[in-house]
C-alpha cells in the first residue's frame, strides 16, 4: 500500500523546493513517487525534479481535477500499479481546488492501494496581506482542507507579515498544526501524520481554461521549430510558456535582467546558459537562480500573471537573448 500526501499551496508559495527538500531526505531504500500539475502548459517542475532520482508524472495544462478527473485518474493509477511506490507525493497546481483530489483519493476504489496521510499546505504569510490571494477561492480552501500549513518564506517576512500569520493562526488554524520554516526546509515525519482534518469543503466554482490546449508533447522543439510558445488562462489568471531545443544557449545576464523585469507577478523556468543550466524562480520581488548540475534535454521558461501581458513583446526580447542555436 503506498502512503499518500497532498502537498498544496498557492502560486510562488514554495511547493516545488519543499518537494525537492523532502525527496533528498527520503529514507533510504524507499521508492517515492511525484505527481505533479502545472497551471501552465510546458511543465517546469519536471525539469526541476529530474534530478531528485522520484518517479515522476507530470500533468500540464491547468487542474488535475477537471475532465472529471480523468487526467489525475490516469496519473495515479500508471503510478501505483506500474512503479508500486512507497510513497506519493502531489502537488497540484497552485491555482488547483483540493476538494475533488481529496475526495479521488478518498473513493473506495483506492482502498487497497493508497493510505492517504495529512494534507500539507504551503503558505507564504505575506499572501495574507494581498487582497486579491486572500480573496481567491482555492486559496482559502487550499488552507481549509490542510491538516498540516507550513507557513515558509521565514526569512522574507517582516513584522507586519508576521502579525498577519498570527491573526490566521489565532481565526482560522485552531487545532491544526501550523510550522514555520523557510526554503521548504521541514520533516519528512510530518508526512506520516494521519489525516484528521475531514470537514467538508465546499464545491469550486467552474474553471475556465483555453478552449484548445496545448500538450507538453507537442511543445518539444524540432528542427524545423527550434522553439515553442503556449498560452493557458484561468480563474482569472494567464500563463505564457517557451520551450527552446537543447541547441539553444541564452546570455546569462541578460536572460537574468528579462526575467527580473517582466511584468508579471511568477516566473518559473530551467535554462541553458554559457555557464550550463539555471532554474529561476521569482514571485513578485522574490528572485531566486541556482546553477544545476543536471542538463535537460531542453530550456523551458514560464510566466504567470492576473492580467494578460504583451506575450509578443516579451518574446521578441527573449528570443534576442539566445547567443547561438540552430533552427
Amino acid at each position: 500500500m503506498t502512503r499518500v500526501n497532498l502537498i498544496t499551496g498557492f502560486l510562488g508559495s514554495g511547493k516545488t523546493t519543499t518537494l525537492r527538500h523532502l525527496l533528498a531526505n527520503k529514507p533510504d531504500g524507499e521508492k517515492w513517487a511525484v505527481l505533479v500539475n502545472e497551471f501552465g502548459e510546458v511543465g517546469i517542475d519536471g525539469a526541476l525534479l529530474a534530478e531528485t532520482g522520484a518517479v515522476l508524472k507530470e500533468i500540464p495544462g491547468g487542474c488535475m481535477c477537471c475532465v472529471n478527473g480523468l487526467p489525475m485518474q490516469v496519473g495515479l493509477n500508471m503510478l501505483l500499479k506500474q512503479s508500486k511506490p512507497d510513497r506519493l507525493l502531489i502537488e497540484p497546481t497552485g491555482l488547483g481546488h483540493p476538494k475533488q483530489i481529496l475526495d479521488m483519493l478518498s473513493a473506495s476504489v483506492y482502498e487497497p492501494w493508497i493510505d492517504l496521510r495529512a494534507t500539507l499546505c504551503l503558505l507564504d504569510p505575506r499572501q495574507l496581506l494581498d487582497e486579491r490571494v486572500v480573496d481567491n477561492e482555492n486559496f482559502r480552501d487550499q488552507l481549509a482542507a490542510a491538516d498540516i500549513i507550513i507557513a515558509n518564506k521565514q526569512d522574507r517576512w517582516d513584522d507586519t507579515s508576521r502579525q498577519a500569520l498570527l491573526n490566521f493562526q489565532q481565526q482560522s488554524a485552531s487545532g491544526r498544526t501550523l510550522v514555520t520554516t523557510q526554503h521548504g526546509e521541514i520533516d519528512a515525519a510530518l508526512l506520516d501524520t494521519p489525516r484528521r482534518n475531514l470537514r467538508e469543503l465546499p464545491h469550486p466554482a467552474h474553471h475556465h481554461h483555453s478552449t484548445a490546449p496545448s500538450r507538453l508533447a507537442a511543445l518539444k522543439p524540432d528542427d524545423n521549430m527550434p522553439w515553442r510558445r503556449a498560452l493557458n488562462e484561468g480563474q482569472g489568471y494567464y500563463a505564457c510558456g517557451w520551450v527552446f531545443n537543447g541547441d539553444t544557449v541564452f546570455d546569462t545576464i541578460g536572460l537574468l535582467e528579462w526575467a527580473r523585469l517582466a511584468p508579471v507577478s511568477r516566473v518559473k523556468g530551467v535554462m541553458r546558459i554559457a555557464e550550463g543550466m539555471v532554474s529561476i524562480n521569482r514571485q513578485g520581488a522574490d528572485f531566486h537562480i541556482e546553477t544545476r548540475s543536471a542538463e535537460p534535454p531542453d530550456s523551458r521558461i514560464e510566466l504567470i500573471d492576473d492580467a494578460r501581458a504583451d506575450w509578443n513583446s516579451l518574446q521578441t526580447s527573449l528570443l534576442k537573448l539566445r547567443l547561438h542555436y540552430q533552427g
